[in-house]
């Protein structure tokens, strides 16, 4: 089994996206508080989770914090569990936060992948989505990456926002490819109903692609970034060479353990998975108490994981491994699935080959619904 992941969830942002569903609060006056407490959180799974070969620190906007409180968090991590001489340690960073001494500094604590929310090189997609910076920012920010010495960088891009189309996605997409960056994350604009972006759309203000077109948005993605030299391992995801590939990631998508600090993170150790409290004021005062912030979980059944792993196998151009499966799950799936995969395979969106049921380009583009399987 892989070595578990630690994901590290920064809980401020200077100003909220109106797209963004992940839990963010603006009041930085508590970063202190929020500090101390993840280091008492960590020191409460150090039995559970002795070490880690992955370090992931999301938001929120982790560029929020300074380098003194960055160290703090290192130091903590360090001093709590076992970390990997060659762990991959990745932070995400906000274009519009970030300068060379910040990010030099950020090097020398052992960071060694950056994650950029660059979001888009295009101004007017850019105000859609309610970024604080703008395409000249946004490439600003990675060649001060790459002066601080970061060779490791990837960025975020958003695609299917209203107003767009596939041509003009594309050339913006060769730009990025241009970039010659080891890693690219491409996703699609979902918007949630609770968010501002949300209740604009509810009331008519603007209107989302159809199907149709979010399957052009799709392939025109994976097809320009094929002909620019990387390869989509997962839905989302293209990188240069396997090597660039997000490790972290990845764990979430065949059940590796990984460790979730902070409000509103995730934990998993088969077959139990649980997730912290959403409030702020709850994950502080519970670690006050010397508690851990857990709001709920839940054990699942040999069913559930065959399910989960069949969903997850499924979204990664690797596929799933069907002696591996039947081993770990307990399910033969080429037997028990034989008719549907077949249907699968002549309708162009499965592949089996060397012992592995892999998802087409095709497949990739409606992943979701191959877990019906």
């Amino acid at each position: 089994m892989m070595k578990p992941g630690l994901y590290i969830h920064i809980p401020f942002c200077l100003s909220k996206c109106p797209y963004c569903t992940f839990h963010s609060v603006t009041d930085r006056g508590r970063k202190g508080a929020y500090l101390g407490a993840a280091v008492r959180e960590m020191a409460l799974y150090a039995d559970l989770f002795p070490s880690f070969d992955t370090i992931y620190v999301g938001g929120g906007t982790p560029s929020l914090l300074s380098i003194p409180e960055m160290e703090t968090l290192f130091d903590a991590v360090r001093r709590t569990f076992a970390v990997d001489p060659g762990a991959e340690i990745s932070v995400e960073v906000n274009p519009a936060d970030v300068d060379v001494s910040w990010l030099t500094a950020l090097l020398g604590l052992g960071v060694n992948r950056l994650t950029i929310g660059v979001q888009s090189f295009d101004n007017g997609v850019l105000a859609f989505l309610g970024r604080r910076h703008d395409a000249k920012r946004a490439i600003a920010s990675i060649d001060e990456a790459r002066q601080a010495g970061f060779e490791n960088i990837g960025i975020d891009l958003i695609y299917a926002v209203p107003g767009q189309d596939p041509g003009r996605w594309g050339k913006m997409l060769a730009a990025a490819s241009g970039l010659g960056l080891p890693h690219l994350s491409c996703y699609e604009l979902h918007v949630a109903a609770d968010t501002p972006l949300g209740r604009r759309h509810r009331d008519g203000r603007f209107r989302l692609p159809d199907e149709e077109l979010q399957y052009a948005f799709f392939m025109e993605t994976a097809e320009r970034l094929e002909r620019a030299g990387y390869r989509q391992y997962e839905v989302s995801n293209f990188c240069r060479k396997e090597a660039d590939r997000s490790r972290h990631n990845s764990k979430y998508w065949n059940h590796t353990p990984y460790l979730g600090i902070g409000p509103a993170a995730h934990s998993l150790l088969a077959p139990r998975r649980w997730w912290n409290t959403t409030s702020l004021s709850r994950y502080l005062k519970d670690l006050r108490d010397a508690k851990r912030p857990v709001a709920g979980g839940e054990s699942l059944d040999a069913g559930q994981l065959a399910q989960e792993a069949l969903f997850l196998g499924l979204r990664t151009a690797g596929g799933i491994d069907l002696r591996e499966f039947k081993v770990r799950y307990g399910r033969d799936l080429a037997a028990e699935k034989a008719e549907e995969i077949r249907g699968l395979k002549e309708g162009g969106y499965l592949e089996r080959s060397g012992g592995r049921l892999r998802p087409t380009r095709c497949g990739l583009a409606v992943a979701d619904r191959l877990a019906l399987l």
